[in-house]
């Protein structure tokens, strides 16, 4: 058999370092995913925090020169307009002239046929005639007479009353000739005349209609002198000192919206009206072409002078609270600041506001209705850029 020869003694395994650098790795692991997991936490933190505060925009505010164009509506009117009544009974007999059509002054509008008013205009004829025969019947006996008592035919006292019969007689002519003269004005008034120049706007009968002359009957005819214009408008109490005399606006009508026309100050009423708060202006508008019309709604384009510190805004920054009207102003610290402020002028879509902002003011456009003084707000223009979300940490 061969020799029987002792196993080598095995060495022991080194396994201390690779445990250490395990422990090493781990450890590092460890601290680094904790500090993502930190730096992540606080991310959505801030996130969170941001998007607690209120997200606003800031409106356009621009000041005032020293003056500018103020929009007004007005009321066109014609130069003169004549509503034309009868003065005669009777019923109508024929029409010349219809609406639209142009008229000179004197022209026959229509007739009125009046049997009533002819019967007694001949009978104050006849009357005259008798009341002169009376006349020279009496001059003469008073004449006569005269000379009786020159001779002592008669007495004085006779002599008197034939003399005083003939003055009753030439007062009974001139009354005669004065009812004779009235109905013969009356017969006048059956042609239905135009008093100026202009045109026919309305014709409110027809032949064969019963004519009266109590008041409450409705005008024949209406006549209107549109050749010019005359504009109403009604200027606010606080721009009533800018109406200067001889001042010209521009005005435009809804069936001409291309087209502007001109008008110049003629008056107006010298006084505030107590229920509008506004002064009343005249103006005079050339109208050679016809194309204003009695009745037109205008919009009146007024140069006004306004005060410089004057901001306008629109109109959604409004505030309406117990307090009265507010706007809300962006500080430097991004902190609301809510300004009482005065309304000049509510043009709609936009407000005048003469006293509560100062240049350079940063407002708030749709301001929320929790928004309250010194609350802190971002701009929008500031969020947009941290619409992100970040990534939440994992649960460990």
């Amino acid at each position: 058999m061969p020799p029987n020869h002792e196993a080598p003694a095995q060495r022991p395994l080194r396994l201390g370092r690779p445990i250490a650098i395990i422990v090493v790795v781990a450890v590092l692991a460890t601290v680094i995913g904790l500090a993502v997991r930190a730096h992540d936490y606080h991310q959505v933190v801030s996130w969170t925090d941001a998007q607690e505060l209120p997200t606003v925009q800031l409106a356009p505010a621009s000041g005032k020169a020293d003056s500018h164009a103020m929009t007004l509506p007005g009321r066109i009117d014609a130069w003169i307009s004549a509503p034309i009544h009868a003065r005669v009974s009777g019923y109508l007999k024929s029409w010349d002239k219809d609406i639209g059509s142009t008229v000179k002054a004197g022209d026959t509008l229509g007739i009125i046929d009046t049997p009533e008013l002819d019967q007694q205009f001949e009978q104050a004829k006849a009357v005259l005639v008798r009341a002169k025969a009376d006349q020279r019947l009496a001059k003469v006996t008073s004449q006569r007479w005269q000379h009786l008592l020159s001779s002592n035919s008669v007495s004085k006292q006779e002599a008197d009353e034939k003399s005083g019969e003939a003055e009753v007689a030439a007062a009974n002519v001139l009354s005669a000739q004065a009812d004779v003269d009235r109905l013969a004005a009356l017969e006048s008034f059956k042609h239905i005349t135009a008093p100026f120049s202009g045109t026919v706007t309305s014709r409110n009968t027809d032949i064969g209609d019963l004519i009266s002359t109590s008041d409450s009957s409705p005008a024949l005819f209406t006549v209107a002198d549109t050749s010019k214009m005359r504009l109403y408008v009604r200027i606010p109490q606080g721009y009533a000192a800018s109406i200067k005399p001889g001042m010209t606006v521009n005005l435009s009508v809804l069936e001409h919206p291309s087209q502007t026309y001109k008008a110049t100050l003629i008056g107006s009423s010298g006084s505030v009206n107590q229920e509008s708060g506004a002064l009343l202006a005249q103006f005079e508008a050339p109208n050679p072409n016809g194309e204003l019309l009695p009745g037109d709604y205008a919009e009146v384009s007024l140069p006004i002078t306004v005060n410089t510190h004057v901001m306008t805004v629109p109109s959604t920054v409004l505030i309406f609270r117990a307090a009265g009207p507010q706007i809300a102003v962006l500080g430097a610290d991004n902190r609301v600041q809510l300004q009482d402020i005065h309304i000049g002028m509510d043009l709609g879509d936009s407000l005048e506001i003469d006293h509560g902002l100062q240049p350079g003011d940063r407002i708030i456009d749709h301001p929320p209705d929790s928004l309250s003084q010194g609350d802190k707000v971002q701009l929008a223009s500031a969020a947009s850029s941290e619409k992100t979300v970040p990534a939440k940490p994992k649960q460990g």
